[in-house]
C-alpha cells in the first residue's frame, strides 16, 4: 500500500494515542492558563468504574519509568507503561456543543462500557 493512499491519522494512531487537533489547541489553552510548561497531559487507565476500567486525564508534571511520551504541536500526552497496551490506538478529542463539553476517548480497544461512557472493559 502507497503512502500516499493511507490515512495519516490512521498512521500515527497505530503506536498509541492520538490526540485531534481540537483537542490539542484545547489542552494548550488550559496548559497556557496554568503557566506552567513542565506540565503533560497524563492519559492513564486504572481499575474501577462498572466496566472494570476507567479513564483518567490530568496534568501531571511527573515523569514515570517506562513513560510514553507524543508531542502534538508543542502538547506532550504521557501514558504510563502499564496504561499504554489499553490505550493504543485510542482518539482524545474534545467536543463543545449545547449537549456536552469535554474530553471524549474513542478507544476501539474497548470491548465494552457502561451507560456513563467513563468506564470500559
Amino acid at each position: 500500500m502507497s503512502t500516499e493512499t493511507t490515512n495519516q491519522a490512521t498512521d500515527q494512531v497505530t503506536d498509541g494515542i492520538l490526540l485531534t487537533e481540537t483537542a490539542a489547541s484545547k489542552v494548550k489553552t488550559l496548559l497556557d492558563s496554568e503557566g506552567r510548561e513542565d506540565l503533560a497531559l497524563r492519559v492513564a487507565v486504572q481499575p474501577g468504574g462498572c466496566s472494570g476500567l476507567r479513564y483518567q486525564l490530568f496534568f501531571d508534571d511527573r515523569s514515570l519509568d517506562g513513560d510514553v511520551i507524543k508531542d502534538f504541536g508543542g502538547v506532550n500526552v504521557v501514558t504510563d507503561r502499564m496504561s499504554a497496551p489499553y490505550l493504543s490506538g485510542a482518539t482524545i478529542d474534545f467536543v463543545d456543543t449545547i449537549e456536552k463539553q469535554g474530553f471524549t476517548i474513542d478507544n476501539p480497544q474497548a470491548t465494552g462500557s457502561c451507560a456513563c461512557g467513563d468506564s470500559f472493559h
